[in-house]
């Protein structure tokens, strides 16, 4: 994967080439960005960009200073006094470019969550490495509910194993075949128990050439000895105009489509594709339904209603949520600001003004709140009707505050 294929992040992408022309990379990184800023696919371009022949001229042991990690190296006859090459991007036509882009380059090795085929087994990341290189192809922006997804896990939860954990200290102990680095990309470090501790010598003290590349979502649940180990890439979320560009050019949407769905996703590209699979669902009627059986219909309405979202599937209830989220954090801006510096489709706008007639900035806040809880718990399996039915009652009750004079 190429840089320039990455979507956004310019500024990132400086900072990574130059780290690699300065030769001062540490030997363990941790790229920290959320969900669909594109971390993964920026970890898979920097490796490309190390490996590339062009850029290290055939590998750092015939180039002039560049093991990457500071260290000198003699230059080859004929070359002294030369630079690194000022290359802003991997070539993308070398021997291992070409492997990399298949996600086949022999020095590369990936370890990410994964589940056992079937009772006993001792899964590895290799195990799944057809899938792998088919999942990145497809979804480079998916996450892990994604990937386990793919491989089938269904309701089965994936790890990063003690297993795998000695094959990768295996793995990194040989010599690289073709690059003269090796290198560890880890995605989803965060999957990682206790038995990662296995992995603090070789992170510590690795081979020579020897780089690790941690990809997660969520600082806190990596082991704090690992962390303190790597040194930090942040990956910002992507901001919308690059967000609407890419629905574009590679979505295929049309720009006023792509304008729209790229403000509600927030940074969050792989949100954009789920909104653009989903553009065809009436969520502000189905909101519309829910607000009005909480508010005036009552009970039997209710009940009605959570049959009914309750069989639209994990994604959708997902999609509904995030839909009622942005609404409400729209209403607020519109509160704040006006109606001429907010951006909305006017469907969109009138439904965000009459939010603001029915809760106060306070009472908005508190249903976010729930509902960002109610996103993590779908995300983890929770059952849909006692989930949908604890959050209608938790906001009939930050509603019931209010009185309320106008019904959506």
């Amino acid at each position: 994967m190429l840089f320039k294929n990455v979507i956004g992040q310019t500024d990132v992408k400086l900072h990574l080439v130059n780290m690699v022309q300065q030769n001062r990379i540490s030997h363990a990184l941790l790229f920290l960005g959320k969900e669909g800023s594109g971390a993964l696919p920026m970890a898979i371009a920097f490796a490309q960009y190390i490996v590339c022949e062009k850029v290290n001229r055939k590998g750092a042991t015939e180039s002039v200073g560049l093991s990457l990690f500071g260290e000198e190296t003699p230059p080859p006859p004929g070359e002294a006094g030369r630079g690194p090459s000022a290359m802003f991007d991997s070539c993308g036509e070398c021997p291992s470019c070409l492997k990399m882009h298949q996600l086949m380059h022999p020095d590369v090795h990936f370890s990410y969550p994964v589940i056992p085929r079937k009772s006993g087994d001792k899964p590895l990341s290799s195990d799944y490495i057809s899938e792998w290189r088919e999942f990145i192809a497809k979804y480079p922006y998916g996450n892990s509910y994604d990937w386990l997804q793919f491989i089938g896990a269904e309701n089965k939860q994936g790890n990063i194993t003690a297993y795998e954990c000695n094959d990768i200290i295996r793995k990194l102990s040989l010599k690289s075949f073709e690059s003269g680095f090796k290198i560890l990309v880890m995605w989803m470090p965060e999957y990682l128990g206790n038995e990662g501790n296995k992995l603090l010598k070789l992170i510590e003290e690795p081979p020579p050439n020897t780089l690790f590349v941690l990809v997660a979502e969520n600082e806190s649940l990596i082991l704090q000895t690992i962390l303190s180990r790597t040194q930090l890439i942040k990956i910002p979320a992507l901001n919308y105009q690059d967000i609407s560009e890419a629905l574009v050019t590679k979505a295929k949407v049309g720009e006023d489509s792509a304008r729209q769905t790229a403000l509600i996703a927030e940074g969050n590209y792989r949100e954009a594709l789920q909104l653009m699979q989903h553009a065809d669902e009436d969520w502000q009627s189905l909101l519309r339904e829910w607000l009005n059986a909480i508010l005036k219909n009552g009970p039997i309405a209710q009940v009605k209603w959570i049959d009914e979202v309750s069989k639209l599937g994990r994604e959708k209830q997902k999609q509904f949520i995030r839909y009622f989220t942005h609404l409400l954090e729209q209403a607020i801006r519109l509160h704040a600001m006006g109606p001429n510096n907010v951006h909305l489709p006017d469907k969109d706008k009138d439904f965000a003004g009459r939010l603001n007639k029915i809760a106060n900035f306070m009472q908005q806040q508190a249903i976010i709140e729930e509902l960002d809880k109610a996103s993590y718990y779908i995300e983890r399996n929770a059952n849909p009707k006692m989930l949908f039915h604890a959050l209608t009652i938790k906001l009939y009750h930050i509603l019931a505050s209010k009185e309320v004079t106008t019904v959506i």
